[in-house]
């Protein structure tokens, strides 16, 4: 198992390499039309600068849902981007606005289009692309999960709980709609329903260190801190470099040694 998270890190590195590559390439094509523009007397082409490619796109959304799905937001807590990652963020909205307006209707486009709104901290006009997708369709899974992932960081979690319901309901044998109920129900407080939740979406992708995490979550809140304890180092089994598991672990050791003993109600 480790070996494939080491190897996903590995692929994402290599990503991110090919794409500065690309986009270096294209800068330098773009820099020679300019001059040949303007050698022939007709001034640039094109604006000299850094295009924002498919590839580029596709290579963020990789890294974004990474996160969303698994060590990031999805998981209980917001990932904040850097200036450069924002900077593709804002290259990525661009390029998608750019493809809405000239094909609008690819619901494809207008989900990548909403969920980087959703990145950019711009809620409601995600909101409205995901529902003009609903709107043409209703089935449409990635619709319904992003609804959720912006309801949840909302607080609205009854209307999160809805949206990741029905991500169940399109796709049973798809395990982020039920990691995603997991988060919401332990958000309210509904922590046997959590443990359903997350133990189902571990059934179906039984190798997430960050899922069995979200499962200690859930056991802590509850009152187990020796259970919350083996379930964080289960965690770290999968994933003995997870930082979130190892905080965690080492905020229950603290706080043990705090109290002059084990806590455990």
């Amino acid at each position: 198992m480790e070996e494939n998270e080491n190897k996903n890190k590995e692929n994402e590195s290599k990503l991110g390499k090919q794409l500065e590559l690309e986009l270096d390439q294209e800068y330098r094509k773009e820099k020679q039309r300019y001059k040949a523009g303007k050698q022939e007397g007709e001034g640039p082409i094109l604006n000299v600068k850094k295009k924002f490619t498919k590839l580029q796109s596709i290579a963020l959304l990789s890294l974004t849902l990474f996160f969303s799905t698994g060590g990031g937001y999805a998981l209980g807590h917001f990932y904040f981007w850097d200036s450069i990652e924002m900077k593709r963020i804002n290259d990525q909205l661009e390029y998608y606005q750019e493809r809405v307006r000239i094909n609008p209707s690819s619901l494809e486009d207008r989900i990548v289009l909403g969920y980087t709104h959703f990145l950019k901290g711009n809620n409601n006009q995600a909101v409205n692309e995901f529902q003009y997708v609903l709107e043409q369709d209703d089935q449409y899974y990635d619709a319904y999960y992003n609804l959720g992932l912006v309801y949840l960081k909302e607080e609205k979690y009854y209307d999160a709980l809805s949206m990741f319901n029905k991500t169940v309901e399109i796709a049973p044998r798809d395990y982020k709609g039920y990691a995603q109920m997991g988060i919401t129900y332990r958000n309210l407080k509904m922590y046997d329903d959590a443990i359903n939740a997350l133990s189902e979406a571990n059934k179906l992708n039984p190798s997430s260190a960050n899922i069995i995490y979200q499962l200690g979550l859930v056991i802590e809140a509850k009152g187990d801190y020796e259970g919350a304890a083996e379930v964080y180092k289960d965690a770290l089994s999968f994933d003995p470099l997870f930082d979130d598991a190892i905080k965690a672990l080492e905020n229950l050791e603290q706080n043990k040694l705090k109290n002059g003993g084990e806590k455990n109600e």
